[in-house]
């Protein structure tokens, strides 16, 4: 380490056009290779992925997204002489529109798409794409004259999938905010101007080459649409963070007289060894998302684990780098003893060490409060009733669900594969069977392809998309109801039941599946790594239980906010829903990561007074006083970073930036500044114990760094 430091130094122009080369180089590939960003989602060998291939192989005529035009009159009737002239005026000008494969006006069928009091209606509208693969500009265009129909009393919206993905608005100037109290926090922790702007200029880098690579490699694989600004999210906020503790680190040594050289180096051999590892576990922890062999979560888990792994090599070298060429305008500070205890510190960590187990015991039950909503969690996707009331989606989603039932919105498609002759029978004793379950609302009438060997029905629960009880009813219907038609054997050869609500239930039920061993590839990793690192069987069992409680508390607090309602108007959540299926699985991966960072820092800084004086109460409480300052400050950051990211439309997003947030302020100050020193005063000596047998089969790997100085340079 003390090596790369030396160089990127000592050859400070040559890093710094590396980096630039990096970033243009980054940008020419995005636009040469990058296709953009897709929400391919797929879950093969599951119900709802059958349905959907039975239905793109044999209707190929049905494989576009379809959404819907909705008209509505307060009143009249949609069935007066002058509204059917409208409506067939607004069908006629999107049928001729590009991207439009057809729309069925809704006088067609008039029983079953116009509404009983007349007032509600709604013409299907099939796109010749499916929603990822259409041009934005080309929807908009299909809103804009849907749109512009809306005279003499009729308001016209549009609903679907492809309509709501061409109404998201682009990333926002939200994240301006944290980034404006970040600097405000890093001027008064660093004390100047020009350490202030070293960590974001050595974040911005990484996040401008790891973008243009991200964006370049949807061209060979799909990488959802928000996952470029889940990776600036999470690099902004740990690469702010580990410049901010090599910057501190550089003035502790330059306070005890080492020349910018120097201090640099000492800085990144000892400082720099934790931002390594630190990321290192971040990026494992994000790369662990393979092991679900979910490509929906791929693209993320790449785009993020690529930013972090960028913004710890841009710590590693243009950092150091910079130091060279600003190093001497870094305010050093004015305490003759750089090793000194910060007053209000020093008072805090000697508090914490007279009465460890009050302050643990007060820790865990913060912490265990926080995280109790998690027991009533249900996992979901919300549908367009939870976008904003301006929206087109929006206004769509409710005048179908006052006109036609809550669960309008959330067909089930069942998808029959027909074989032999009494296809049609087997088909309405389907359909009766359907129909007279509890729970169903309609069921359509069977829809044979040319060639009569498939065919689809639509199945409108009683509850809304994201209710309990339409996933009550998806389990009835695969268990208990299409087999008691298809069993014995029937021209019916196979029956799935799919649709974006089936998915949704998929989607869960797979990830259930595979988060065990998810979860134990990461920490058994991380437990690997800690272990090495501090020779200690506590400290990364400690670890451990203690990121498990963090994770608790984030998914706690979001289902607190998100599904239970509480305080959720406060940051722009109108309605209530059900958690994302995906979200703990991301967001266990990328706070187990951050959190390792905290207790790398921690403890590392602890470990390294063990090791000087084998005082355990010392090591923690000296320890503490001197890095809670570092680890108050980078909190405080990550907390503004990623609570910008809830001023945002995009309800993913702000999921993640509420998880994020709330994650890193219960993990730095309840845990990292209250209970991991009160546990370790409680383990005294015992903190530090490995078996000799373990500890001679392990390599050493110090993050310390060695003892003896590189010589000056001359």
């Amino acid at each position: 380490m003390r090596r790369l430091a030396a160089f990127s130094h000592d050859r400070r122009r040559l890093i710094v056009a590396l980096w630039v080369g990096l970033i243009v180089a980054a940008g020419g590939l995005a636009a040469a290779a990058g296709t953009g960003y897709v929400n391919n989602f797929t879950l093969p060998g599951t119900e709802s992925q059958r349905a959907l291939d039975l239905l793109r192989d044999r209707f190929p005529q049905q494989a576009g997204d379809t959404s819907q035009i909705v008209f509505h009159v307060q009143s009249g009737s949609l069935k007066d002489p002058g509204q059917q002239a409208r409506v067939a005026a607004v069908v006629d000008r999107v049928t001729k529109l590009p991207s439009v494969a057809g729309v069925t006006s809704p006088y067609k069928n008039a029983k079953a798409t116009i509404s009983k009091d007349g007032k509600t209606a709604y013409a299907s509208l099939l796109f010749d794409k499916q929603a990822v693969d259409l041009d934005k500009a080309q929807v908009e265009k299909v809103v804009s004259t849907a749109r512009a129909g809306a005279t003499g009393g009729l308001e016209v919206e549009l609903g679907g999938q492809a309509i709501q993905r061409a109404q998201q608005s682009e990333a926002g100037a939200g994240e301006l905010i944290g980034i404006a109290v970040a600097i405000v926090v890093l001027i008064l922790v660093l004390g100047s101007f020009t350490a202030m702007a070293m960590p974001l200029l050595s974040a911005f880098a990484a996040i401008g080459a790891a973008m243009g690579l991200v964006y370049a490699a949807t061209g060979a694989f799909s990488v959802a649409d928000f996952a470029p600004t889940l990776a600036v999210m999470i690099a902004l906020g740990v690469g702010i963070d580990y410049a901010l503790l090599v910057i501190s680190r550089f003035r502790t040594e330059r306070a005890s007289g080492s020349e910018v050289r120097e201090a640099t180096l000492t800085a990144m051999d000892t400082a720099g060894r934790s931002v390594l590892f630190a990321g290192t576990t971040v990026v494992i922890a994000l790369l662990g998302m393979l092991l679900l062999g979910v490509s929906f979560l791929n693209g993320p888990a790449v785009a993020s684990a690529a930013a972090v792994a960028l913004t710890m090599l841009s710590s590693l070298t243009l950092l150091p780098a910079m130091l060279g060429f600003w190093g001497r305008r870094v305010k050093v500070p004015a305490d003759p003893d750089p090793n000194a205890e910060p007053r209000g510190w020093g008072r805090w960590s000697a508090l914490v060490e007279r009465r460890p187990g009050a302050f643990a015991a007060g820790a865990l039950v913060i912490l265990l409060l926080v995280a109790s909503p998690i027991t009533g969690m249900r996992l979901g996707s919300g549908d367009a009733g939870n976008d904003g009331p301006a929206k087109t989606t929006r206004k769509a989603y409710d005048l179908l669900s006052a006109g036609f039932g809550p669960g309008f919105n959330g067909p089930l498609l069942v998808a029959a594969d027909v074989e032999g002759s009494g296809g049609e029978a087997e088909l309405t004793k389907l359909h009766d069977a359907l129909a007279s379950t509890k729970g169903v609302a309609a069921v359509s009438r069977p829809v044979l392809n040319e060639k009569g060997d498939a065919a689809t029905l639509s199945v409108i629960p009683t509850s809304k998309p994201q209710d309990a009880a339409t996933k009550d009813l998806l389990s009835n219907l695969r268990d208990h109801v299409v087999p008691s038609v298809t069993g014995g054997g029937t021209a019916l050869a196979a029956v799935s039941i799919g649709g974006a609500t089936a998915s949704t239930v998929d989607f869960g039920d797979v990830l259930s599946s595979k988060l065990p061993l998810f979860i134990g590839v990461v920490i058994g990793l991380s437990l690997l790594l800690l272990a090495i690192v501090f020779r200690s069987i506590l400290i990364p069992a400690k670890a451990a239980v203690l990121n498990l409680l963090s994770i608790g508390a984030a998914l706690g607090v979001i289902t607190f906010i998100f599904q239970d309602g509480h305080l959720a108007s406060l940051i722009g959540v109108e309605t209530t829903s059900p958690i994302e299926p995906f979200l703990p699985v991301m967001l266990f991966a990328i706070i187990f990561g951050l959190s390792m960072d905290y207790e790398v820092f921690l403890v590392t800084r602890m470990h390294e007074e063990w090791e000087h004086t084998h005082d355990a109460s010392f090591a923690v409480r000296h320890g503490l006083a001197l890095t809670g300052k570092v680890v108050m400050a980078a909190a405080i950051i990550m907390i503004s970073v990623f609570g910008s990211f809830i001023l945002g439309d995009d309800r993913t997003i702000k999921l993640f930036g509420v998880g994020l947030a709330s994650a890193v302020l219960f993990d730095a100050f309840v845990i990292r500044l209250i209970l991991v020193p009160a546990l370790m005063h409680l383990f005294g000596r015992a903190s530090w114990w490995m078996p000799k047998a373990l500890e001679r089969r392990l390599p050493r790997l110090s993050i310390e760094g060695p003892a003896t100085p590189e010589p000056a340079r001359s």
